[in-house]
């Protein structure tokens, strides 16, 4: 969330930046929260003022009765019980002051990056760059859920008697294929400079917080709600949660990190071509690459990592495009967000592939992620995700623009890890 120091020394420019996001009653709630942080900066003056006294007249009256002078301590400590009272009372305010602040921050998202453009919907996003010729397919070309079918890779029908829409059951040469995506996935993470990890799949509530998924998307994310617990939606949860409250040095920075994991999302709720086969699924396997950077060198370091989502999808050898996206399309939590799309050619349409983010200080404030500088001081690191990539759509790509009349072609930079050439 954007810290107050920010929003008071910043109110013009976090507005604009609120309009640009299309946020209603912007003006309206950040004048709540001046005024919230005010009454709150008071309180808890007033607060320290009296337990400074309530402190100094201890000591008076240690010193009274260690002199003898029982008379006068005893009415020092009717005052004091009168000023417990009162620090009682004002703690009680500052609590409800704090919570009424973070509920107000809560709603508020993150300022986008000037460069974001201005716009309300994913048509008004701003292509930044396109590559990869979209290949001509044969006569009966199909789209991914029927070539699935007819190859029998993917279970679609399965995976619903199993548990439902959205849960498909990968089979024989799709199983491998899809294995072969998620390993050479990691191994060109690993070779940028990424450590793997295997994280948990469950999260708690603090985690969901800390990176922004609560109390925003808990519409969107599956509840153990026995053991409070949350399906993770990406692996950014976890992988961002390992510094949750942690003082980092600044020689620690940069730090990246890369994870394979199942993500679980109740989003799907449409209908249509645009949903069906691997379009959009309630779990769904992605590997995802986390780093935390100096604020100084995040923007470089976004540039960098949306270099490596195109250096992978140029070995795939797939037609894409990237997306910048306006203030209306991004991400709560995002201060600037690129988006990878594939071409369908059976589809005849792009599919999200990735999504790269910067959050600037957002969840570092929330999780409490700060690193000591040079001078000793304390400061927010910044946060940065992506896909890299969700399998997918990936592979639905794969299967639609490498298809001819013998098969499934496999992309070369996957055959060593298939150990085979072709899916017929």
């Amino acid at each position: 969330m954007l810290t107050l120091a920010f929003i008071r020394e910043n109110k013009d420019l976090v507005l604009k930046g609120l309009v640009k996001r299309n946020f209603k009653n912007a003006s309206t709630i950040i004048d709540e929260v001046i005024k919230k942080d005010s009454l709150r900066r008071e309180t808890q003056a007033k607060l320290d003022q009296v337990l400074a006294e309530s402190n100094k007249i201890s000591k008076d009256i240690g010193q009274f009765f260690k002199s003898g002078e029982t008379h006068k301590a005893n009415l020092l400590k009717e005052k004091t019980t009168k000023l417990k009272a009162v620090s009682k009372d004002l703690s009680d305010a500052l609590a409800a002051a704090e919570h009424e602040l973070n509920e107000l921050l809560y709603q508020i998202p993150n300022i986008p990056n000037e460069i974001v453009p201005v716009g309300k919907t994913p048509e008004e996003n701003v292509e930044v760059y396109k590559e990869g010729e979209i290949p001509k397919l044969y006569k009966d070309a199909a789209p991914h859920w029927d070539l699935a079918k007819k190859y029998d890779i993917i279970d679609f029908d399965l995976g619903n008697k199993i548990t439902g829409a959205g849960f498909p059951v990968y089979k024989g040469k799709g199983a491998k294929l899809q294995r072969a995506l998620i390993s050479y996935f990691l191994d060109k993470n690993t070779a940028a400079g990424y450590t793997e990890v295997q994280p948990p799949l469950l999260v708690n509530e603090a985690s969901g917080f800390g990176t922004g998924q609560l109390p925003d998307k808990e519409g969107q994310m599956y509840e153990v709600g026995i053991d409070q617990l949350y399906l993770i939606p990406t692996a950014e949860v976890p992988l961002t949660n390992f510094f949750r409250n942690e003082l980092l040095k600044e020689s620690d920075l940069p730090i990246g990190l890369t994870a394979y994991t199942p993500c679980f999302r109740r989003e799907a709720g449409s209908y249509g071509a645009h949903v069906r086969g691997l379009n959009r699924l309630h779990q769904f396997d992605k590997v995802e690459i986390v780093r935390v950077e100096h604020p100084n060198n995040s923007y470089q370091a976004l540039e960098n990592m949306v270099e490596h989502v195109k250096g992978i999808l140029q070995d795939l050898k797939l037609p894409f495009r990237i997306l910048r996206l306006c203030g209306g399309d991004m991400g709560f939590t995002s201060a600037l967000t690129y988006d990878f799309e594939v071409y369908s050619t059976a589809q005849e349409r792009w599919l999200e592939i990735s999504s790269v983010s910067n959050f600037e200080t957002f969840q570092a404030n929330r999780l409490k992620l700060r690193f000591k500088n040079n001078e000793g001081k304390s400061e927010l690191a910044h946060t940065l995700n992506g896909s890299s990539l969700a399998l997918p759509r990936v592979l639905a790509g794969i299967l639609e623009n490498y298809q001819t009349e013998k098969g499934i072609e496999i992309p070369d930079v996957l055959k060593p890890y298939t150990g085979f050439d072709l899916i017929d």
